[in-house]
């Protein structure tokens, strides 16, 4: 049952919605004066936390801090997807802190797996209170999940699952279905006995993303009883030169394919090649709204982009352990990001 909010709810509640204290309160108690949208806006804020300003008086009398563990990749040339959640995190963290909630971040090399270890090692060696992590690898992120366990722990995954844990929730896209859905658009645009070009670009293809993505986009031909012919390539080198080498040698021995799918953000740069070719009538692909991919869009050389809104996880992801460590109310054991399918016609409307 919910408690009566004091003072100090009431201005957490004013903050998050961007409206005054005078607002908050006549919402609390169902007077006139506020409009519909803001209305709602307060009562699902109040909702989420199920605020109960009690425990949040005698957070802020004790003074004692909690701190969050923080592992995700760093952000470079190629990651630049990782600014989006990175983003989020750091507006759920400036949210917490008054609360006595410090965050440690632990960058981590998407290309390297003893990057991971390494970083997951100082982490934990700190023994934080509560940890959110992206497992990009599969059996190394298990391990954490397994060390956390042990010393009990809260863990949150955002951006992959990795089904059979136990951690706190998973925030992030149906990756299944992401690919599902990426295969059905590609579908629309391509003929009955045409091939149809799957990419994955990445120093680790055993990536736990990638693997449920293409998965899922295998899913939908096989339930749908299409008769295309997929065509998977691996590139490990991610430079351009190595993909423009890897690409070239696929189309020439494979000259009828018709469309391609990148299951990651690089798509970039199979854009790039398919422009320097002049290939037109090749439909391409990939994710995330990275500018980059935005640019290639805008040209028409990618046709769709499916994202997944990256810096809500993040955002989410903190706050899912402050609720927790906080008590102050359950917490959704998996909650999916919507599916979003970008093009050259709306692309100028989305938030990411």
């Amino acid at each position: 049952m919910k408690k009566s909010l004091n003072e100090s709810g009431v201005k957490e509640i004013a903050r998050r919605a961007n409206v005054s204290i005078a607002t908050v309160d006549r919402v609390i108690h169902n007077r006139t004066g506020v409009s519909l949208k803001t209305r709602n806006k307060i009562s699902k804020i109040i909702e989420e936390l199920n605020y109960q300003p009690n425990l949040l008086a005698s957070r802020l009398a004790s003074r004692k801090v909690f701190t969050l563990g923080i592992l995700i990749p760093g952000v470079s040339a190629e990651t630049v997807f990782w600014e989006a959640p990175l983003k989020g995190i750091q507006r759920a963290a400036t949210e917490i802190k008054q609360y006595g909630f410090m965050t440690e971040i632990y960058f981590f090399d998407l290309n390297d797996k003893d990057s991971f270890k390494k970083q997951a090692t100082l982490m934990l060696d700190k023994q934080p209170n509560g940890v959110l992590l992206s497992p990009s690898f599969l059996e190394e992120s298990i391990e954490v999940a397994s060390i956390c366990k042990q010393l009990a722990i809260p863990y949150v995954f955002i951006d992959s699952n990795i089904p059979g844990q136990e951690n706190l929730c998973y925030i992030g896209p149906h990756l299944f279905k992401s690919g599902y859905v990426g295969a059905k658009l590609l579908t629309y645009a391509i003929s009955n006995q045409s091939k149809v070009l799957v990419v994955n670009i990445s120093k680790e293809i055993d990536n736990y993303n990638y693997l449920q993505i293409e998965e899922g986009f295998r899913a939908y031909f096989s339930d749908h009883s299409h008769t295309h012919t997929i065509v998977r390539v691996d590139i490990r080198q991610t430079d351009y030169p190595s993909i423009a080498s890897s690409l070239t040698q696929v189309l020439n021995t494979h000259a009828d394919i018709e469309a391609i799918f990148v299951t990651n953000s690089r798509v970039f740069s199979v854009a790039n090649f398919l422009e320097s070719r002049k290939e037109t009538n090749i439909t391409l692909i990939g994710y995330d709204f990275l500018e980059d991919n935005i640019e290639q869009l805008k040209k028409g050389t990618i046709q769709f982009l499916i994202c997944h809104k990256p810096e809500e996880q993040g955002y989410r992801g903190v706050m899912a352990l402050y609720q927790r460590l906080l008590g102050a109310s359950p917490v959704e054991k998996e909650y999916y990001m919507p599916i979003d399918i970008i093009m050259k016609e709306n692309y100028e409307f989305y938030r990411n």
